[in-house]
This record gives C-alpha cells, sequence and structure tokens, in this order.
C-alpha cells in the first residue's frame, strides 16, 4: 500500500488526461517523505487506479457538473498530523494537474484516506 483509487465523472476524459493524472499522483505518492527524510509509502506497493462513470449525477444533475473521487487506503502507523499531510500534498497534485479542466466546467474533488489494517493480505510477485 498506498492503493489510490479515483472515480470520476466520465465527461472529464475530455477535459483532462486522468492516465497522466494517475501517473502524477503515483509520482507524489512515491516521493513523500516524513520530517526525518525518509519515503512515506513502499514504492512497489504504490497503485493508482481511475475508472469512469459512463452513468453519474452531480448535485442537480446538469451534466456539465463533473466530479472527481479519491480514496486513498493505507496501512496503519503513520501519525495524523503526517497522514494530513500526504491528503494536502495528494489533493494540491490533483488539484494542480486538473486545473485546465476547472477552468471549463464545474469541477469537485474529493479525498478520503482511510487506514486499513488487513483481515489477510498474500502477496506474490514473479
Amino acid at each position: 500500500m498506498p492503493h489510490l483509487t479515483i472515480q470520476y465523472t466520465a465527461n472529464l476524459d475530455a477535459h483532462a488526461d486522468i492516465g497522466a493524472l494517475c501517473k502524477a499522483l503515483s509520482h507524489t505518492l512515491v516521493t513523500l517523505k516524513n520530517a526525518a527524510g525518509a519515503l512515506v509509502f513502499p514504492l512497489y506497493g504504490t497503485r493508482v487506479l481511475a475508472y469512469p462513470a459512463a452513468q453519474y449525477a452531480v448535485a442537480d444533475g446538469e451534466q456539465e457538473r463533473a466530479f472527481l473521487y479519491l480514496n486513498l487506503r493505507i496501512t496503519p502507523g503513520r501519525s495524523a498530523e503526517l497522514i494530513k499531510t500526504v491528503g494536502e500534498t495528494v489533493l494540491s497534485a490533483a488539484r494542480e494537474h486538473l486545473a485546465p479542466a476547472m477552468d471549463q466546467l464545474p469541477l469537485r474533488l474529493t479525498l478520503h484516506i482511510d487506514e486499513t489494517p488487513p483481515a489477510y493480505e498474500g502477496k506474490f510477485t514473479n
């Protein structure tokens, strides 16, 4: 971990490169450092996935409205201050990448960070 899942209204595809957003946010996550200068997250555990919603209704249902929801799942053990810094950094990187789209249509960004202790975690890498 971390695993960042992005759900977004499909109308964003005409205004933003979501693949590039995934790469930018992955880079943000794998380069974050704590106060001691150590990386916050492991490189090989980082995943960023995005899914467009073809069918959606945002607020009053006006089709020009757009929404992007980010859910970051992390393992427990980091301080509340560090988690807040992570959240602000990720949200800032998303806002920077999506600034041109924000100039073209109403867009709401939401980020939730969940600490998820695994009940079971199996892994395999070749």
